[in-house]
């Protein structure tokens, strides 16, 4: 997929962080810092660091800075409410960002931290596909505690199979 409008863009990623926002509503207070193994993310990890990532690292390399990135740890924001204020507010920060840039901005050069240089719209590209990686970990991470998760579109795969004809085997 290649972004050609900004405005287009941000409509796109409303819907991916309206659907992120779903499952982080399912996320048990008592278990927000809850992780399978020690030394591994927690579920509170994986919300701060897509975060964290999409302000510190993609917005400002998109604005011509270098990263910023420090991490996702307890100590940017502790408990359930301060998690998801800190997740809006710094969501709010990268759109006033993605918002200033201009059509042609998306087809300017940025560096990434690993020193590669891309389209910036590619690099708009890979912030989506990393969100919707952690937000898939916090879906596996939920379902290992029997936590009731949204479906992403609307149906379970059992509703989808209840919905659907057999088709004649190969």
């Amino acid at each position: 997929m290649e972004i050609t409008s900004v405005t287009t863009f941000l409509e796109y990623y409303d819907k991916i962080r309206t659907r992120t926002n779903k499952l982080i509503q399912v996320v048990p207070p008592d278990l927000l810092e809850w992780t399978y193994r020690p030394g591994k993310f927690t579920i509170g990890d994986h919300i701060r660091h897509i975060s964290t990532i999409e302000r510190y690292m993609y917005a400002e390399t998109i604005a011509g800075r270098l990263s910023a990135y420090q991490g996702c740890g307890k100590d940017l924001a502790d408990g359930y409410e301060n998690v998801i204020n800190f997740f809006n507010e710094l969501h709010r920060q990268s759109l006033e960002i993605f918002s200033s840039l201009t059509d042609e901005d998306l087809k300017k050069k940025c560096t990434t931290p690993g020193n590669a240089t891309m389209s910036t719209w590619k690099w708009m590209r890979a912030m989506v596909e990393h969100e919707i990686h952690h937000r898939g970990q916090i879906y596996v991470y939920l379902g290992m505690l029997g936590v009731s998760t949204p479906p992403i579109f609307g149906l379970t795969s059992e509703e989808v199979v209840s919905r659907s004809v057999m088709l004649p085997a190969i």
